[in-house]
């Protein structure tokens, strides 16, 4: 058992003064105490307590391409030809290129101030588009820099089959992704047997509806309910207004309509980007209770579009953010272009906010709810029972200021819309600090490790 105690908290129901949390050896939140005085024993904290974050759309591979496409070598460039280019580096990558960028990246993940990840991971073969002697050998990459640096894991192998609707043949980049029905249950049985540390989670990630038909998508709800009732569920869907188009022309129906015809989509279920919705779909998405997963920086990066972000909230919508392509990897830029993103599209301030809660605080509520909910973990909240998945903010002499103006709200919408600087100081995962101080016990050996392969990725 360990006890901490912080002058301000953000628990389940609001701000509190004077917390002491007790967490039990298994990493759960044994006991939460407010307005007392702390134990001897306890761990005093050096800022305001929150719980972590929950990162809820991951490649991790391409955190070694971001940045390296930022030019215009088509007069029409888009998400399609960006595509081109990923699938280019995607065929260079070994499994040991790929630990150690995952590794790089979660290290910068938990410094950023996410406790844990979904990992959509469709790079599964050879570059010959074999599988390796393993068939799992890229996901234990994955597994290892996962382990390495302390982050929890919701590993979500892609299932891919066709390079379009219709179904299309799969193009020659893709390689490297496709499985068939059997290779895939095959693949879950092992993934599921050995994936056994209390931090990970193993769900399904059929790629897309034009990389996957019903009758696939079917058979892999199947083989990982067979294992796993709860599992869950990601598909990337309406991300591009031609995905759209090519959807209503193959099946008469837009891609998210279609899916609820299809299928049972309920709140074991994260559909990412959902980026092109009509009124029906959006309420569909809503009622449902699956997750809306946002990632802003990358949908900004490839030209993707705005998602309905004022009206699903209206329509009692759950939503979660990830960094995606990670382009960037920062949950303040992430719930800080949410808002700001709308407010662009109605040309109005604090969009995202209203009377009784503010626009930082309504932000980080929903992605703690949604971010837990894709990640199938019970975390998200300071509470008794629930995972110890916390972050402490560096503390800020102006927060008391900010405090007596209001609630603590103020020190949220402080961090996330008045600081380009990176106020997490301690990252705790599942009960175990995984970052101190801003620092990673390992940093610096992880860091030289994406160095060399970066320069061997490069040459």
């Amino acid at each position: 058992m360990k006890t901490l105690f912080a002058e301000r908290a953000l628990l389940a129901g609001g701000w509190a003064r004077d917390v002491q949390v007790a967490i039990a050896d298994d990493g759960r939140i044994a006991r939460v105490e407010t307005g007392v005085t702390a134990a001897a024993d306890a761990e005093r904290l050096h800022g305001p307590l929150l719980p972590g974050l929950t990162n809820l759309h991951s490649h991790a591979f391409q955190r070694a391409m971001a940045g390296l496409t930022e030019y215009r070598a088509n007069p029409a460039d888009s998400f399609w030809t960006w595509r081109d280019l990923m699938y280019r580096f995607a065929a260079m990558l070994q499994p040991e290129h790929l630990q150690a960028v995952a590794a790089q990246l979660y290290v910068e993940m938990l410094k950023a101030g996410y406790t844990g990840v979904c990992e959509f991971h469709y790079l599964h073969h050879d570059v010959d588009g074999k599988p390796y002697a393993d068939p799992a050998e890229m996901s234990w990459q994955i597994v290892a820099a996962a382990e390495q640096t302390g982050i929890a894991l919701t590993h979500l192998p892609v299932l891919y089959r066709y390079g379009g609707f219709g179904p299309q043949p799969a193009k020659d980049g893709q390689k490297r992704f496709l499985h068939d029905s059997d290779a895939y249950a095959a693949l879950l049985q092992r993934l599921h047997k050995k994936l056994t540390d209390p931090r990970h989670r193993l769900g399904i990630a059929p790629h897309s509806l034009r990389a996957v038909t019903p009758e696939l998508l079917t058979e892999a709800l199947t083989a990982i309910h067979a294992l796993d009732q709860q599992a869950p569920v990601h598909i990337h869907i309406a991300e591009q207004t031609l995905e759209v188009d090519d959807c209503l022309r193959h099946t008469g129906q837009r891609p998210v309509a279609y899916l609820f015809d299809q299928l049972p989509v309920d709140a074991h279920w994260c559909l990412v980007h959902a980026t092109h919705l009509d009124d029906r779909e959006l309420q569909l998405l809503a009622q449902s209770g699956a997750v809306a997963g946002i990632c802003t920086t990358t949908e900004a990066n490839l030209g993707d579009g705005f998602f309905r972000m004022h009206e699903y909230l209206a329509a009692g919508g759950v939503f979660g953010v990830g960094s995606d392509s990670h382009i960037s990897v920062s949950a303040v830029e992430e719930l800080r272009w949410l808002e700001y993103g709308q407010r662009l599209l109605k040309r109005e301030r604090a969009v995202l906010g209203n009377a009784e809660v503010s626009v930082g605080r309504r932000l980080y509520d929903g992605a703690l709810r949604g971010g837990a909910r894709a990640a199938g973990r019970q975390a998200g909240a300071i509470a008794t029972g629930q995972i110890a998945d916390l972050i402490v903010l560096q503390a800020d002499v102006r927060d008391e200021r900010r405090a007596a103006m209001g609630t603590g709200d103020a020190v949220l919408d402080s961090w996330l819309f008045a600081s380009n600087d990176n106020r997490v100081r301690d990252v705790m995962v599942q009960g175990r600090w995984c970052i101190r101080d801003g620092h990673h016990a390992a940093e610096e050996r992880i860091a030289s490790a994406y160095q060399q392969t970066m320069r061997q990725l490069l040459a």
